[in-house]
């Protein structure tokens, strides 16, 4: 082995250099992979803190016994790094199309997660003591000023790194591709370390072992980029009864449309993240239910000029509203760009909104509706949240006393609210949380419910600055305009069944998101 002081100056600088250009990539594609687990776990379950949490403690735990472990492979150090690195590359690349086919097809995605979590920690923690005896044997330095340069590497790319997950890797490749091009990248890193700056310290058989090591990784590595696509399709298929018809994946969430046929026509539904949205059997019993009775008596005279609606980005709640001739603009304010032009252009879902995001009276913005609220000035007759369920993080900010109290002040006078609030039977301390959370925020309530068969009994608040009445009135006065809603309908959802009756539970903030934890523990139950 050439020793560092045999080496000249120039040459031993530049190897230095390019060793901790080395750093910096390792320290990127660990990043990655970290990320990598806590996104996929935010799509696939939803919760992204305790995705975080899990993820982030058990690498953490696994890199410092890995820094341990690597104690006796410092003898044998650039060989322990190229077995470490094409390991490493390996796993790390193939990590999301691994924990996708478990959740696909075993259901077993949380242990499998801790395993490849801790596998991988267990190979982050290993680089460090590997890198720092190769740095000190290009060149010799006290240790504290070894541990600034390799941290200081270190720490700068995962910087970098972290800033180019979400704006670069996500929407450029996605999940599964970026993965894959990351191991790639980490395995050509760990081998221009050990084949370009240390082969000399290799036997031949060892570094022919180590090549062919190498090919076979990225062989491996280069087919499954190629058939990710492929691969894609097919779990995701897995996950859904019926045939898949679109599918997005957009940096907000993963939405499918499936399509089946019907003794009563074609079922169409729309998923967000894996929980459903809507089937087009019975969509109109929700939309209808949702909608309606707050565009009855808004304004205190029946006035429903100017309407908001957050969420309800497939366009079916605009398609109730602007059924009313006296709909002078309904403001639509959804998350995802994506959403907003699938509801636009997908044939499926344009039947099913009769065009209403097209409409010359409907004004479609693509904002988070907290920021939104807080910015815009403008009140409205009636506002109608239709957002998904609080069972994530992302989500339960939009169930607390802080945004209905933003909502609250873009109220006009005599103006009500109207909130879907999930079920009052499978998921009874949710819903009474959204009641009196909308109460918290200086709004007087009226629960009721109706039975939506696709998601069992669903219930909705409606509120305003005084006790509204649970009233209906028919778009165009005419009762064959809608399919379900009636007046004697509306009476009796008013009325809840002794088993089911109002709870007495805490209203939901954005600092003790209690809603969140509701959500989770009750429908964890079904």
């Amino acid at each position: 082995m050439v020793t560092a002081a045999a080496q000249p100056a120039g040459r031993r600088t530049t190897a230095r250099a390019a060793l901790l250009a080395v750093v910096f990539v390792c320290a990127a594609c660990g990043l990655v992979y970290e990320l990598a687990l806590v996104s996929l776990g935010s799509f696939l379950i939803g919760n992204t803190a305790t995705q975080a949490s899990i993820v982030l403690s058990v690498m953490v735990f696994a890199m410092g016994i890995g820094s341990l472990a690597a104690k006796p492979l410092q003898r044998h150090a650039t060989v322990a790094f190229a077995v470490i690195e094409l390991a490493l590359a390996l796993l790390g690349g193939l990590s999301v199309m691994a924990l996708y086919w478990a959740f696909a097809y075993l259901e077993f995605y949380t242990p499998a997660l801790v395993v490849v979590a801790f596998v991988l920690g267990l190979l982050i923690g290993a680089e460090i003591p590997l890198l720092m005896v190769l740095l000190q044997r290009i060149r010799r330095q006290d240790a504290g000023s070894a541990v600034a340069d390799i941290f200081a590497v270190d720490y700068i790319g995962a910087l970098v790194c972290g800033l180019c997950f979400p704006f670069l890797l996500l929407p450029w490749f996605g999940q599964l591709r970026g993965a894959i091009i990351v191991g790639l990248v980490n395995a050509v890193a760990g081998c221009f370390l050990v084949f370009v700056l240390f082969r000399r310290a290799l036997r031949p058989l060892v570094a022919t072992l180590l090549g062919v090591a190498a090919c076979a990784v990225a062989a491996v590595l280069v087919a499954a980029l190629v058939l990710s696509g492929r691969f894609e399709v097919t779990a995701r298929q897995a996950l859904f009864r019926d045939p898949i018809v679109a599918a997005e994946r957009t940096p907000y969430q993963d939405i499918v449309i499936t399509e089946r046929g019907t003794p009563a026509g074609p079922d169409t539904r729309l998923f967000l993240n894996g929980d459903l949205q809507f089937s087009s059997i019975d969509e109109y019993r929700y939309h209808e239910s949702l909608v309606h009775p707050a565009m009855s008596g808004g304004g205190g005279a029946g006035r429903a000029e100017s309407v908001l609606i957050l969420g309800g980005g497939d366009g079916l709640a605009l398609r109730e509203v602007l059924r009313y001739r006296e709909v002078r603009q309904a403001t639509l304010v959804e998350l995802d760009p994506e959403m907003i032009s699938l509801a636009r252009h997908d044939p499926r879902l344009r039947a099913l909104n009769r065009g209403s995001m097209t409409d010359p009276r409907a004004n479609i913005v693509a904002a988070d509706a907290f920021s939104w609220l807080r910015k815009n000035r403008q009140h409205y007759d009636v506002i109608i949240i239709d957002m998904p369920d609080p069972d994530e993080t992302a989500t339960a900010k939009l169930y607390s006393v802080e945004f209905y109290s933003l909502a609250r002040a873009h109220l006009a006078d005599g103006g009500r609210l109207v909130v879907q609030a999930g079920s009052p039977y499978f998921a009874p301390r949710s819903y009474w949380c959204i009641d009196a959370t909308v109460r918290a925020a200086g709004l007087r309530t009226v629960p009721y419910h109706v039975d939506v068969p696709s998601f069992g009994d669903w219930g909705f608040v409606l509120a305003g600055r005084g006790t509204p009445a649970l009233t209906m009135r028919y778009p165009g006065g005419d009762p064959a305009s809608l399919r379900f809603l009636t007046p004697d309908e509306l009476a009796a959802a008013a009325v809840f069944p002794k088993d089911r009756g109002r709870l007495d539970v805490p209203a939901s903030t954005l600092m003790d998101p209690r809603i969140l934890r509701y959500a989770q523990s009750e429908w964890a139950l079904y």
